[in-house]
């Protein structure tokens, strides 16, 4: 996808997305054969709900219509939320993950598996699960010493709802 299109698209969508309380995570434009395909991904503090990923689809392509931003052949319009393994690169992501276990991998070298429990502008303070009976230990991570991030999926994570009741 030219620049060009990538910003003539965020311009076009950012309004509409934030309009309904989102962030516009992402704008993919891709070949499916002989269509296109025009990949939205959207999410907020609270994620993202199925009907609001259909509402905000229907509102998408009706702005499109009136434009010729996506060109004159056919294509495919996704909307949905970021997947549960997509990395974490902005400071609202890492907010977004209190409480979640991530995997860092740190500049200096190696990974870290560790459970986020504050998030401010410098970085991240954090536990690190114990292993084989141990206690878990606190840590502070520094955002300049991260390389990569990634939520890790948990099958047995309780739910914030759970906790609460």
């Amino acid at each position: 996808m030219s620049t060009t299109q990538n910003e003539r698209l965020r311009g076009l969508l950012e309004p509409l997305v934030h309009a309904k309380d989102l962030d516009l995570e992402e704008i993919e434009v891709s070949r499916a054969g002989r269509r296109g395909l025009l990949r939205v991904i959207v999410d907020s503090d609270e994620g993202v709900e199925l009907d609001a990923c259909a509402e905000l689809s229907r509102v998408i392509s009706e702005k499109l219509d009136e434009t010729d931003v996506m060109g004159e052949g056919e294509y495919v319009l996704e909307v949905s939320s970021p997947g549960a393994d997509r990395p974490l690169t902005e400071h609202r992501h890492y907010v977004r993950a209190t409480g979640r276990l991530v995997k860092l991998r740190l500049k200096e070298g190696g990974d870290l598996v560790t459970r986020v429990l504050a998030v401010d502008d410098d970085g991240l303070d954090t536990e690190v699960p114990g292993v084989k009976g141990r206690k878990a230990t606190a840590r502070r991570v520094e955002f300049a010493d991260i390389d990569k991030a990634r939520v890790e999926i948990e099958f047995n994570r309780k739910d914030k709802k759970e906790e609460e009741a």
